[in-house]
């Protein structure tokens, strides 16, 4: 039963648990633990390991309140999102302690010259100061559609907003990160 049980969908897991199968979560959990430390760790940017468990708490909690006829993944990234607002909020100011470059930019390759040290530390260095200039209304549906691969729609859903205002912040958040790259280029010329 249990090699059947993993084949199943999350909403169907979902209703399993619903209907007082415990157990049946820890496969959700399996399902989306690295997805939600990957999602704080770009939001935040660092990895908490009690904010993913805090995650996790709170979707089994509300477990009742999830529409199975609905994508599960939404529901949960929707909680995550509460999550990581709460977690801004008891900041106050949103403070960066860690950046790792090849997580949250994993396609940006090292250059093969001489310089490719020099200029991938430039690189870093520059990416590490931008993406913290992004106001999390901007970052949020930035991480939520390149980088959990979730569409429009989806991103929409978690943040309850409407599916245009996501590809308006989206298309606001590259134009921000566009005109501080130009700026900082032109500061090392």
């Amino acid at each position: 039963m249990i090699l059947n049980l993993k084949a199943q969908s999350d909403e169907v897991i979902a209703k399993l648990v619903q209907t007082g199968d415990r157990e049946s979560f820890g496969l959700l959990v399996e399902r989306y633990e690295q997805k939600m430390k990957r999602y704080v760790r770009r939001f935040l940017f660092n990895e908490q390991e009690d904010i993913t468990q805090e995650i996790f708490i709170k979707a089994y909690s509300n477990i009742q309140s999830f529409d199975t006829s609905r994508k599960f993944s939404p529901w949960l990234y929707r909680i995550a999102h509460n999550e990581l607002i709460n977690q801004i909020k008891k900041r106050g100011k949103e403070q960066v302690s860690y950046f790792d470059f090849d997580t949250v930019f994993p396609h940006l390759k090292a250059k093969e010259t001489a310089d490719s040290d020099i200029l991938q530390n430039q690189d870093k260095e520059l990416i590490g100061k931008l993406l913290p200039k992004l106001d999390p209304k901007y970052r949020e549906p930035l991480l939520l559609y390149y980088f959990e691969d979730l569409d429009y729609k989806e991103v929409a859903e978690i943040m309850r907003i409407p599916v245009s205002t996501v590809g308006v912040r989206i298309k606001r958040a590259k134009e921000i990160l566009k005109k501080h790259i130009i700026e900082s280029e032109t500061k090392y010329e």
